[in-house]
């Protein structure tokens, strides 16, 4: 007996006439006795009591009737589930964020709307370094990631930059450089000459890190890298006690707000922190295709916003 022939029996008991259920079912009548016949020999019992005015149910029938909805309306459901999993409504979608690309207005922005639109995706975040997430995107066990600048680049992956930023100084709230560059004033490199620096870990985040120091090295600039850790927001907490400096991305501007002043560099010396879209080149997925254009789209609408003055 299969699914078929159950909605054969069904249409028959909810009509109560062989005739009628087969108009209702496109078919001939006889090939629809011949089924509902086929059903009762393979349970070996009869499911209908024939009456010149059309069917009534045996008990047999009686029993199996909720039943077989119950069968057709879980198939049918599986049926829906997957044409919206193959359509990439519905599914479970796990994607990975650094703290810092979290601080971006993007992010929230991003996982709002999809929420909102994609109702019936279990959506799964889990949080880490710039190197554990391109490790799980690479591995499987993440679709997709965003983090700053990549640390690495593993074949099969795709690194699409969303966005761009500036990069901000985070200076302990009373440092001398906070009180000397006021708020709209940018901050030279040369200033920088024997601070303690607070850095993300190579393998956290190598570029930002990385060009940062080489800037300082091209200029013949000496300072003291007194602490590096594994995110940016241990960067902040930190700077915040007065452990040293640090450079984060502009959208993170704001964080302590009581104990660290951010300021510029200045235009000519300015490092850029991206905001990048990690994904398995190719992958054939349509949930996470979805996701990923919908994260493009969404760092579109907010590049065209006016941008205001960092300060």
């Amino acid at each position: 007996m299969d699914l078929r022939q159950l909605r054969y029996f069904v249409a028959v008991a909810e009509a109560g006439h062989m005739t009628r259920a087969a108009a209702t079912l496109g078919l001939q009548q006889p090939p629809l006795s011949q089924q509902i016949r086929a059903i009762e020999g393979t349970l070996g019992t009869p499911l209908f009591l024939r009456h010149p005015r059309g069917v009534a149910l045996t008990d047999a029938g009686r029993e199996l009737l909720p039943r077989a909805r119950r069968l057709l309306e879980v198939h049918q459901q599986l049926m829906d589930d997957m044409q919206r999993v193959s359509a990439g409504t519905a599914g479970v979608l796990a994607v990975g964020i650094t703290s810092s690309a979290a601080a971006h207005a993007f992010t929230p922005t991003l996982l709002r709307d999809w929420r909102r639109a994609h109702p019936q995706v279990e959506l799964r975040i889990a949080e880490a370094s710039a190197a554990e997430l391109t490790e799980r995107v690479d591995g499987g066990a993440l679709h997709a990631a965003f983090l700053r600048v990549p640390v690495a680049t593993p074949p099969g992956l795709a690194f699409d930059t969303l966005l761009t930023e500036p990069a901000m100084l985070a200076l302990p709230i009373d440092h001398a450089l906070a009180r000397r560059y006021r708020a709209h004033q940018p901050v030279p490199l040369a200033a920088l000459a024997g601070e303690r620096l607070i850095l993300a870990r190579r393998p956290g985040a190598p570029g930002l890190y990385a060009n940062l120091l080489r800037s300082l090295e091209l200029q013949g600039i000496a300072v003291q890298v007194v602490a590096e850790v594994d995110r940016m927001l241990t960067n902040l907490n930190l700077v915040a006690s007065g452990e040293g400096l640090s450079l984060v991305p502009a959208s993170m501007k704001g964080v302590h707000a009581g104990s660290v002043a951010y300021r510029a560099l200045t235009r000519a010396e300015r490092l850029d922190a991206p905001l990048t879209l990690v994904h398995r080149s190719g992958d054939a997925s349509p949930l996470v295709q979805r996701f990923c254009a919908t994260a493009r789209e969404t760092a579109r609408a907010l590049a065209t916003r006016p941008r205001r003055a960092v300060a």
